[in-house]
């Protein structure tokens, strides 16, 4: 653009703002506007409206007038308050829906306290503490987070009893629109250990892409994994290489569907172990989940099926069974904004007679 387009469109948007504070019509330069998939803060698919002028940049829609000849609100503003833009799920998030069925909700066998808390210069500070009930070992973890914003830049301190430090440093969306990376390493003091790994992601509305490469001078491990999406159709894969034995010791492959309340996944890993899901909200109340697994070597399958049902706002039920008539039984309650109790039982319906069932208790705490 050279200096005189530059200053005519300074000139214009100037003389057309002027023109607004008067209340006088106003000519306003070619825009487009296209519809785009987004994703509501409810985690369902819609669409947002985008305008873009004859350069290409992005830019309020024009306010449209209603049958009563009144303004209505912005369109490009509403939307944006509903919907962020959609990208696909990275390959470690394909079929979350589902596991979240399965997963969530449960503390099998263990007494766990969490807690969050968030100091007055913005640090988030998240600590942590199970017992297991079998072998009576007592986990506990610490945690701190900061962020700033200005640089994109986060840092994270981590400690555990079993005497590990950890720190991660992540820059996300300043190098590149939404690309993260991430630096993570690790020290155990008594032994001397050390581990670093440098994570990459990066996603836009078409793939997502991710890479952990673990920094070890003797070879690093190399994992790539790659996610596209086509009109709500997923496909991926992943394979991991290994450079100290120069051979691949992963190769993964995933496809699967989503829209707003369905969610079906299936994938085949190394070639030999097979799995699938299926996730349908079948309404604002329940969600129900499906889960397959079987491998080439064995003919042992393993299927299951769960379901969340939301009593209210602050209590939900959690149930799922399998073909070993192994049994789960959740209940959540927010006693409180910030207190959440989840108590949970692990049953065997094959051997309901010889014990060994299991039951657990969680409490979260945060602001």
């Amino acid at each position: 653009m050279s200096i005189l387009e530059y200053l005519s469109t300074v000139c214009n948007k100037s003389f057309s703002g002027f023109l607004g504070v008067l209340h006088l019509p106003t000519i306003s330069a070619a825009i487009t506007k296209e519809k785009v998939p987004c994703l509501r803060s409810d985690g369902s698919m819609s669409q947002m409206d985008v305008c873009k002028d004859e350069w290409g940049q992005r830019v309020d829609c024009p306010v449209e007038n209603n049958d009563d000849g009144d303004d209505v609100d912005d369109l490009t503003d509403y939307t944006f308050q509903c919907c962020s833009r959609m990208s696909p799920p990275h390959y470690a998030d394909l079929g979350k829906k589902a596991n979240d069925v399965f997963s969530k909700g449960y503390h099998f066998g263990v007494f766990k306290l969490d807690l969050k808390t968030k100091s007055e210069s913005g640090v988030e500070f998240t600590s942590g503490i199970t017992s297991n009930q079998e072998s009576g070992k007592v986990f506990g973890s610490l945690s701190s987070k900061y962020a700033v914003k200005d640089y994109g830049l986060t840092f994270t301190e981590k400690w555990n009893t079993d005497n590990t430090l950890a720190t991660d440093i992540t820059i996300q969306d300043k190098i590149a629109q939404g690309l993260k990376v991430t630096l993570e390493g690790t020290f155990a003091p008594q032994t001397g250990s050390k581990t670093g790994k440098l994570k990459t992601s990066f996603a836009n509305d078409t793939v997502a892409v991710n890479t952990n490469v673990d920094l070890d001078l003797a070879g690093p491990v190399v994992d790539v994994a790659a996610v596209l999406k086509y009109q709500g159709w997923l496909a991926g894969a992943n394979t991991q290489f290994d450079t100290q034995k120069a051979k691949f010791s992963k190769n993964n492959f995933a496809f699967g569907y989503q829209t707003n309340d369905f969610a079906l996944h299936t994938n085949v890993d190394n070639g030999k172990d097979f799995g699938g899901s299926i996730y349908q909200k079948v309404s604002d109340k329940l969600d129900c989940g499906v889960s397959m697994k079987w491998s080439s070597g064995s003919t042992d399958t393993l299927f299951g099926v769960g379901a969340k049902f939301a009593l209210d706002q602050d209590a939900s039920l959690h149930a799922k069974i399998n073909n070993k008539s192994l049994i789960g039984l959740g209940y959540q309650q927010k006693l409180r904004p910030g207190v959440t109790l989840t108590l949970s039982a692990a049953v065997d319906g094959q051997n309901f007679n010889a014990g060994g069932h299991k039951v657990g208790v969680a409490l979260e705490l945060e602001p």
